[in-house]
């Protein structure tokens, strides 16, 4: 690994060149037309942690509020359209989306062998120092757990526009993720994607998960492959010459299902192309 005393000045060229390559790799974007769906937030500097939520409740007019109670989607309802509506699902499966602070994780995590590798390298340039989209690499480093806080992002009136949702492992407080979570109806699209979105400095991670109920009333979310401006999972980056991004073939699925014992379960698989790269297990229990 770079020496600590050289990182300070290589590691800022090598997110430099990383975006230098994301503006070559990718095509214009007009996020204030065509590629709206696109628009959402990044970070100023390379730590990321929470530091975007109350700009991004700013630029709202609004406040981030925390509690008890606060989730991911105030009403898992905006998903509804042709072929889903969320009172076919289970009443744990709304209630962890709707009031994600009010769960507690236990979690598992399982490399590909041949990804493992990459994945590390990836934790430790990146990851764990900018404190986002650092993927736990062993089982025993979530063996006690992840935990997570929840913030809405309200707008002027005080409606939740968005919520952000940041994950540690509860053993050494690292940062996990950091996304922030809202509905969004992609262009052509008949009915709402849950829109995710990983704030990186002067750019971000964006994936677009399209819901479907399964069999015994769990809820299924895909973002499969396809076209640009499709579900899917896409990097942008801003610079001065304008905004650029990039469809990649990163593929997720979460199955969230209540078992036999009636506790709630959530499978997370990650796929590059068609392989898988990861695979997570959460265990969710009430927090109280």
């Amino acid at each position: 690994m770079i020496p600590d005393l050289l990182a300070p000045v290589l590691m800022p060229r090598v997110d430099a060149a990383t975006r230098a390559f994301w503006r070559v790799a990718g095509r214009p974007l007009d996020t204030d037309g065509e590629h709206a769906w696109l628009e959402a937030p990044t970070n100023v500097g390379s730590a990321v942690a929470g530091a975007w939520l109350d700009a991004s409740a700013a630029a709202l007019g609004g406040q981030v509020r925390e509690g008890p109670g606060e989730g991911l989607l105030p009403d898992l309802a905006c998903l509804d359209g042709p072929g889903f509506a969320a009172e076919d699902l289970r009443p744990q499966v709304r209630d962890f989306y709707e009031h994600t602070s009010a769960w507690r994780m236990e979690v598992w995590t399982q490399w590909n062998p041949f990804f493992a590798p990459g994945g590390e390298l990836v934790s430790r340039l990146f990851g764990r120092r900018v404190h986002q989209l650092s993927l736990p690499m062993r089982p025993l480093d979530v063996a006690h757990g992840m935990d997570s806080r929840v913030a809405a992002i309200l707008d002027a009136d005080g409606e939740q526009q968005a919520a952000g949702w940041i994950r540690t492992i509860r053993s050494s407080g690292e940062y996990v993720f950091s996304g922030c979570y809202t509905a969004c109806t992609l262009p052509g699209a008949s009915r709402p994607s849950v829109h995710v979105t990983f704030p990186l400095e002067s750019g971000n991670v964006q994936v677009f998960l399209r819901p479907r109920t399964l069999p015994g009333c769990g809820l299924e979310l895909t973002s499969p492959a396809g076209a640009f401006g499709e579900d899917g999972a896409y990097v942008t980056v801003d610079s001065a010459t304008g905004a650029h991004g990039a469809r990649v073939p990163v593929h997720e699925t979460f199955r969230l299902e209540v078992d036999d014992e009636g506790v709630l379960r959530c499978d997370h698989d990650l796929r590059m192309w068609s392989a898988t790269a990861v695979r997570l297990h959460y265990k969710l229990l009430p927090a109280g």
